[in-house]
């Protein structure tokens, strides 16, 4: 995988998302070169704070629950907060109560194409575990668009749909475990690849 350095990396995903993207951010130094923005499915009734504080404290980066209008932040892991889509524009992002996508609010696949329209070759974009097949319509756009697309093994996933989705558009750079995952994600932002 080469091409210009990131601007942004979106990860995305759903059952066991919250674990997956625990063990990728802790293979990732603190802080991020660049804004990371975790869009992960959960229930509307999910406490922000709880889960801020466990990825903080789990991973060492900063986390923040999006609000509406924000800019993005390098060093920031930007948490789409529970039934809100998230749209990212113009170095920021924008919350959207508009109605679910593949059955989800926040809607990975939302994120990833507003991400791809902003940041094109300069967006990195990552599927991880999760039930369904939100993201696979969002890696598509991705990689159409000349971004990064690398998705959980979904051997490793605690439910594979989301990954099996993703891989099979064709339009996946890297398949790996969450662990490799957050190691090729170093690799890119600091331009270091093994």
């Amino acid at each position: 995988m080469t091409g210009p350095a990131p601007g942004l990396v979106v990860i995305g995903g759903s059952w066991g998302g919250f674990d997956a993207a625990t063990a990728l951010l802790s293979r990732l130094h603190a802080p991020a070169a660049v804004p990371l923005l975790l869009v992960l499915h959960r229930s509307r009734l999910s406490d922000g704070d709880l889960m801020e504080r466990l990825l903080r404290r789990s991973t060492g980066h900063d986390v923040r629950e999006i609000e509406d209008k924000q800019p993005l932040a390098a060093g920031t892991v930007h948490l789409a907060p529970p039934d809100y889509h998230v749209l990212v524009e113009e170095g920021g992002v924008s919350l959207s109560v508009e109605g679910p996508v593949n059955y989800s609010r926040p809607s990975v696949d939302l994120a990833f194409e507003s991400a791809a329209d902003e940041y094109a070759e300069r967006l990195v974009a990552v599927v991880l575990t999760g039930a369904g097949r939100d993201g696979a319509a969002g890696i598509r756009a991705v990689h159409r668009r000349g971004g990064r697309t690398l998705v959980q093994d979904p051997d490793t996933a605690l439910r594979g749909e989301m990954p099996r989705c993703a891989i099979a558009t064709g339009e996946v750079d890297e398949v790996a475990a969450p662990e490799r995952l957050g190691e090729r994600l170093e690799e890119l932002l600091t331009g270091v690849m093994s």
